[in-house]
């Protein structure tokens, strides 16, 4: 299943490829998420293709700058983060699934992470 997504204004624009529809997702409580109040998903980097500038994208590192979190410099939106799952080594992609127009939030599973621990 095919998803497309964007910032508010749409500079930054993107669709993400899912084995399965999105049904679960996560909303961490670290001290960025908890303020931007994003709800994650995550998929293989090589699922998300932008379909913009790359040059749109504004990133963002804290803490250990394991994850790259971008935004869009003009409207402020995070749409998504990228970062390697450590126990895998593998290439991943956060995505701000209330930055997906056409998933509807009010039937997903969210699953508390204590990011703030972590």
């Amino acid at each position: 299943m095919q998803y497309e997504g964007s910032c508010h204004c749409g500079r930054i624009a993107f669709t993400v490829q899912a084995e399965e529809p999105i049904t679960d997702v996560i909303d961490c409580n670290c001290s960025l998420c908890r303020r931007r109040g994003g709800l994650l998903w995550f998929a293989a980097r090589d699922a998300l293709v932008l379909s913009s500038d790359p040059a749109q994208l504004a990133t963002y590192q804290f803490n250990k700058h394991h994850l790259h979190h971008h935004h869009c410099a003009h409207c402020g939106i995070a749409p998504f983060s990228e970062g390697v799952d450590p126990r895998s080594g593998q290439a991943m992609a956060a995505v701000n699934v209330r930055c997906l127009p056409g998933l509807a939030l009010d039937g997903l599973s969210v699953t508390a992470f204590n990011g703030a621990d972590a």
